[in-house]
C-alpha cells in the first residue's frame, strides 16, 4: 500500500514530454533487442507514440486521459473508458521506479470499487510478457482471448462473478 497521496488529474499540453518518456520506458526492453541507432529509436519511439495517442483518442474519445501523480511528482498514466456497462481500462503505465511500489494496485482497487458500486465489469489488454498479469489475475481478471502480443482480459460485474461451491 502506497504510503503517499496519489493523485490523478486531466492530461494537459504541458504533460506531452513526459508522456513521451514514460511511453519509451514502456518500450525499453523491446528496444533493447534491436541494433538501432539512438536517433533511429527515438524516431521509432515518437512515431509509435503519436499512432497510439491519435488512435486513442479515435476510439475512446470520451475517455478520460489522466497523468497520475504520486507525493507531488508525475509517475504514469491511466487512461479509462466509463461505458454504460463497463469500464474498459484503455491504458495504465507507471514509470520504472514507480513500479512495484503499490500504485497500480491502489488504482486498481478504487476502480474496481467504483465499477462494483455501478455494476460494471472491468476489461483490459495487457501484453502476454507483462508483469502486471498477476495483478490483474489476483484481482479477478480472467484471460478472455490473445490478440497479438496482446492479452484481453475482463473482470465480470460484482454481482455476476463466477462463485466456487
Amino acid at each position: 500500500m502506497p504510503t503517499f497521496e496519489l493523485q490523478l488529474r486531466p492530461r494537459v499540453d504541458a504533460d506531452q514530454a513526459f508522456l513521451r518518456t514514460l511511453y519509451a520506458t514502456t518500450r525499453a526492453q523491446e528496444m533493447a533487442q534491436v541494433d538501432w541507432a539512438p536517433a533511429a529509436i527515438d524516431a521509432f519511439l515518437s512515431q509509435q507514440f503519436d499512432a497510439q495517442h491519435s488512435y486513442y483518442r479515435a476510439h475512446f474519445p470520451d475517455a478520460d486521459y489522466c497523468v497520475i501523480e504520486a507525493g507531488g511528482q508525475s509517475v504514469g498514466r491511466a487512461y479509462l473508458f466509463w461505458g454504460p456497462e463497463h469500464l474498459q481500462i484503455i491504458d495504465l503505465a507507471l514509470l520504472p521506479e514507480a513500479c512495484g511500489r503499490g500504485i497500480g494496485g491502489a488504482l486498481l482497487r478504487e476502480w474496481l470499487g467504483q465499477a462494483d458500486a455501478q455494476g460494471l465489469s472491468v476489461g483490459l489488454y495487457v501484453e502476454n510478457y507483462n508483469p502486471a498479469q498477476r495483478l490483474y489475475l489476483r484481482h479477478g481478471f480472467v484471460v478472455e482471448g490473445e490478440n497479438g502480443v496482446y492479452l484481453k482480459m475482463r473482470r465480470p460485474a460484482s454481482g455476476s462473478r463466477p462463485t466456487s461451491h
